[in-house]
């Protein structure tokens, strides 16, 4: 009878164990990352080829493998459509079994690929698309927000022009989630301290002719013209207000998402006296610059925010999954946000329940060509702004994951 019961113990233990080890294995004995990134359009410069660089490097960096399996790298461009990431995601799930969809530039791709991947629990690790919705009303329990958002933007840049005197606004806006987005968080931010929106114009994605949009912003005598939008949109926007004498006649323009990208190809001549927020910025100090030289090295460029935070959030997923010894999307992203953020990329790190990683972000100002010391010298840190400063409270959120007390 006791040998009985000892033997009944022992199977149970056994298969018990045996769960748990099924649980904790890698899937088809590899961990694969598919790449949705726009490889050719307007965001191209600022995510693109740079991002599939940051990962290879990543998986350089841990010896091309993880928890003693291999690390797969696929990459598609999704041209900035959603059906199109949407359909990649759902042919990578089936038939590729990725277990990790990343960066998707771009809002509505990044909402797409978020739907298709929580119906699969695999993860999402977002870094080029910017809405706060992510995180917030459209949240998932698999899903991480690693670089910045429009609220991030809007507490940055949107508060420091008010605060300088810029309180009568006009938005130039991207027509899609994203631009949207970010005109309602830094129209939120503006009247919060005593600004006023005189209106706001939306523009096709993407769009290469701004003259009857500038033109408009002009008309509305606006002290700032608010740029909601990034990438080419922004630069052409920009060189459309340069053509047309905006900041000569006395209005300021606000670019609320700005790359080191588009500072590079707009030249400091043209971009200098900018204000911008930023997540990161290669010459920022040691650690930055170290990293930044070694993608310098193989891209002939410096990397972006975007680029750096893909690198940034995948270091750190592969290490969720050398703990866990599990690519299971849960267990893996459960334990991405046990573990506090601190690289190169991120100060004072941490993932929230709603997957938003807050880190502290940097309000910029863009050199004039006399103060620049070298080539990508472009910006001047005017005040680095707390990760708790910078995002959504908590309290505020409409995220179904965060308990409200």
């Amino acid at each position: 009878m006791h040998f009985a019961r000892t033997l009944a113990a022992t199977a149970v233990t056994v298969a018990l164990t045996a769960g748990a080890a099924a649980h904790a294995a890698i899937s088809d004995d590899a961990v694969k990352i598919g790449i949705l990134t726009d490889l050719s359009g307007t965001y191209s410069d600022l995510a693109g080829p740079g991002v599939v660089v940051a990962a290879e490097m990543a998986i350089a960096d841990v010896g091309g493998k993880v928890a003693g399996k291999p690390v797969v790298l696929l990459k598609a461009d999704h041209q900035n459509k959603a059906d199109i990431a949407a359909n990649k995601a759902r042919e990578w799930g089936d038939v590729e079994k990725v277990d990790a969809y990343v960066d998707l530039v771009t809002t509505s791709t990044a909402l797409a690929v978020m739907e298709i991947a929580k119906q699969n629990q695999k993860v999402v690790l977002i870094s080029g698309a910017g809405s706060s919705r992510i995180t917030n009303e459209d949240c998932n329990p698999t899903t991480v927000h690693w670089t910045y958002d429009t609220y991030a933007l809007a507490k940055g840049t949107g508060s420091a022009v008010v605060k300088e005197g810029g309180k009568t606004w006009f938005f130039l806006t991207a027509d899609y989630a994203f631009g949207q987005n970010l005109q309602k968080d830094v129209a939120a931010v503006v009247e919060a301290n005593g600004g006023k929106v005189l209106g706001a114009v939306k523009h096709p994605f993407p769009a290469s002719d701004f003259s009857s949009f500038i033109l408009q912003a002009q008309a509305s005598g606006a002290q700032v013209i608010g740029l909601a939008n990034a990438g080419s949109d922004t630069t052409n926007a920009i060189k459309a207000a340069n053509e047309f004498g905006v900041v000569q006649g006395g209005q300021k323009l606000a670019g609320l998402l700005v790359f080191i990208s588009d500072v590079h190809s707009l030249g400091l001549p043209v971009a200098q006296g900018l204000t911008l927020t930023t997540g990161f910025y290669w010459d920022y100090d040691d650690k930055t610059r170290e990293w930044s030289k070694r993608f310098f090295d193989k891209t002939g460029k410096m990397p972006t925010m975007v680029q750096a935070g893909v690198y940034s959030s995948l270091m750190h997923y592969f290490k969720a999954i050398e703990a866990t010894g599990s690519d299971d999307g849960p267990t893996v992203v459960k334990k991405m946000k046990e573990t506090p953020v601190e690289d190169f990329f991120a100060r004072n790190g941490k993932i929230r329940e709603d997957g938003r990683m807050v880190h502290d972000m940097y309000l910029a100002e863009v050199k004039k060509p006399a103060e620049s010391k070298a080539p990508w010298d472009y910006y001047k840190i005017l005040r680095v702004i707390p990760g708790d400063e910078a995002y959504l409270p908590l309290a505020e959120s409409k995220c179904p994951l965060v308990k409200k007390s």
